[in-house]
């Protein structure tokens, strides 16, 4: 089959190439470094499937030109597929496949990694000690130990999350439309989002982006936050209201935020603009302040977790390829 690999950087090209090779180079990649885009679908000419990410265009319009092309198959290196127009794809025969789980561990670590960073304010001590400022002050945190946590998502990431922190014997509060029988074995609860945000001092996002999770956390929510939460959000951009929580920072009732996804990222993430000039305010206003901690999509982005995405991936246009129902198809 030949794929078009969209949004490629130096790791998807190793991954995806090792893993076409254990497949006994099957498949003809070719790798474009740009987004897909509606002007630059003109690229998948001659192809039979394109290859996406989490911050590539395929909405309707996307998916008319790729089906014009005769592109049969989608293929997504994620588990979110929200940048996908579903629908529009089925109407014009285009299967879409995803990766349904490649490494919770990886996501669910970093998760626990930006919790415990900006609560000890571990970016702000390694900039000053760089800057040979071995000041303390205003590095203060709190015991993890024994606090309320908040878990909203728990499904395969969420739990190991909530299996992770229970190590610090946190009381884990946990909000689910369809709970996983994991967590009251954790000494969890599953409570409703209004208690949760109101008892956890601390809130971690494990939530798919939908229609119903779309600002989540907006400046009702916040407002509900104890004086002072830290707030952590692995999943997707658009489950916080950003410019509610510049607001929230600003007034101090949201103690601390920590981002691995943005809900405008796709202009921004994966590329150096150290020579740029960032021009989305809300963004920059983040940046701006010292207890927020921002880091730009790497949740995922572990050896176990590349290695499991390509596999899954070339899975899916092998079983497409030989017609077979175990694709992980997305309907």
């Amino acid at each position: 089959m030949r794929i078009a690999v969209f949004s490629t950087k130096p790791y998807d090209r190793t991954y995806l190439t090792e893993a076409n090779r254990r497949a006994g180079d099957r498949h003809r990649l070719t790798f474009f470094e740009p987004r897909l885009t509606h002007q630059t679908a003109m690229l998948v000419e001659d192809h039979d499937a394109v290859c996406v990410f989490v911050n590539d265009d395929v909405s309707a319009a996307v998916v008319d030109r790729l089906a014009d092309r005769e592109v049969r198959l989608v293929l997504t290196r994620s588990a979110g597929y929200n940048h996908i127009d579903v629908d529009r794809a089925t109407e014009r025969g285009v299967v879409v496949a995803r990766v349904p789980a490649y490494s919770p561990y990886a996501v669910a670590e970093h998760a626990v990694a930006l919790l415990l960073a900006l609560n000890r304010k571990l970016h702000r001590a390694y900039s000053r000690v760089r800057d040979q400022n071995f000041s303390l002050n205003g590095l203060e945190g709190f015991d993890v130990h024994g606090k309320t946590l908040g878990i909203v998502g728990t499904g395969t990431i969420g739990t190991v999350f909530a299996r992770l922190m229970r190590g610090f014997h946190c009381e884990v509060l946990a909000y689910d439309p369809f709970p996983n029988e994991e967590i009251p074995q954790l000494r969890g609860t599953y409570v409703g989002l209004d208690e949760l945000f109101t008892r956890s001092v601390m809130v971690s996002l494990h939530c798919p982006l939908t229609a119903e999770t779309h600002h989540l956390l907006d400046a009702d929510r916040f407002a509900q936050l104890p004086e002072g939460s830290l707030v952590v959000n692995t999943s997707r951009g658009g489950l916080i209201d950003s410019a509610a929580a510049v607001d929230a920072l600003k007034s101090g009732v949201l103690g601390g935020l920590a981002i691995d996804v943005y809900e405008e990222e796709a202009d921004l993430f994966f590329e150096d603009r150290s020579e740029q000039i960032i021009t989305d305010d809300v963004f920059a206003r983040l940046l701006s302040f010292p207890n927020v901690l921002i880091t730009s999509h790497q949740a995922f982005l572990t050896r176990e977790a590349l290695e499991n995405i390509a596999d899954a991936t070339l899975g899916n246009a092998n079983a497409f390829e030989r017609g077979e129902a175990s694709i992980s198809r997305v309907e």
